[in-house]
Order: structure tokens, then sequence, then C-alpha cells
């Protein structure tokens, strides 16, 4: 027979135990749910007031290969910089959609956009939009376009696009889409006229 001690050790430690799996349950669940909540990394707008107004997307679907423009709605403002920076955050949200049909990095997102005199329009990306990037001359070259071409078509003044990472020039993409290089407009068209799908 067991000593009366070591019964009443044995049965604490049953308890110590089964407290410790319901504590580190309830430590999975919390967990599980703190990231339901915070996997959202959509870009957020800033809300507009005012109609809502049909805007055309250039979205990317890489498991075909082609581009196929799309309409969007949405409320964007008149400025000319921040309605180009929010007609990009609407292609963005597009992609950082769960299923994708073009998937960018968590976080991506659209930090500033300026348009200078003579049709310049300079992108600049936030890091997280580069360094999630996937590799692959396809998939680089059809980010860029399919953000370059949604542009133009909200605004035909745009004549050339340059993108940065963080405000400061980088050499690539994600190892292959150029990003030193002003992009034409026009340029982009014939490209665009052969990936799209009507």
């Amino acid at each position: 027979m067991i000593a009366r001690h070591l019964q009443i050790t044995i049965f604490v430690l049953l308890v110590g135990v089964l407290a410790g799996g319901v504590y580190m349950n309830r430590l999975a669940q919390r967990e599980q749910l703190n990231a339901q909540t915070s996997s959202d990394s959509r870009p957020v707008t800033a809300p507009v007031s005012g109609p809502t107004e049909q805007i055309s997307l250039m979205v990317a679907y890489d498991d075909d290969g082609v581009l196929r423009k799309e309409q969007s709605g949405a409320a964007l403002p008149q400025e000319p910089m921040a309605r180009a920076k929010e007609v990009l955050r609407l292609l963005l949200v597009e992609y950082l959609k769960k299923p994708s049909p073009h998937p960018l990095g968590d976080g991506a997102d659209i930090k500033d956009v300026y348009i200078a005199q003579g049709g310049l329009c300079v992108v600049d990306v936030n890091a997280a939009f580069a360094e999630g990037h996937r590799s692959g001359i396809l998939v680089e070259e059809m980010t860029l376009v399919s953000m370059i071409e949604t542009l133009s078509l909200s605004n035909p003044s745009i004549t050339k696009v340059k993108f940065l990472v963080d405000s400061k020039e980088r050499e690539t993409l994600a190892g292959h889409a150029d990003l030193r290089m002003i992009y034409e407009v026009p340029a982009v068209h014939e490209l665009v006229s052969e990936l799209q799908v009507r």
C-alpha cells in the first residue's frame, strides 16, 4: 500500500498538471484570437467623404499570366497625389486578399505618391512591399506594370513612373525588376496589351 503522504503528493501533482494544461489551452486560444485580429495587414485608407466613383484597376493574375481591367468603387480625394496613392492602395487591397490573384507580402503598402511637372509620378512603397515580394521576372514585372497601368488609367497626364522603397532608390524589386529606371507609360501600354484579357 502507498503511504498517505505519497498519495497526497501524487494527487497534488495531478491537479497541477491538469491546471497547467487548462492554462496552456487558454493561452493558445488567446494567441490564436490575437493572430486572427492582427493578421489583416491590408492598407487602411483614410475615410473620404463624397460620392463613390468607379475606378479602373489593372489586376495581375499569376495563374493565367495576364492582366485584367476591373472596376472598384470608392470615394477618393480630389488632390491628384492623394488620389493616386488611394487608387494604388485599392489595387493592393486586391493583392492582399486571401486567396489573392497576385499575392504580396504582409504589410505591403504605399508610403506616398508624388506627381511632378512633366507627367513624372514617383511611387514610394514601404520596405515590407519589397522585402516580402516573391522573386521572379514575371511576378515582379506584373506588379510594376499593374501599378503603372492603374495609375495611368486614373490620371492620363502621368507619362512616366519611378519607384522608391522607403524613400530610397533600390536596384531591384526582388532580384529581377529594375527599380533604378523610369518607366515610360506608352511602353508599359504596349506590354499591357500583350498581357491583357478583356
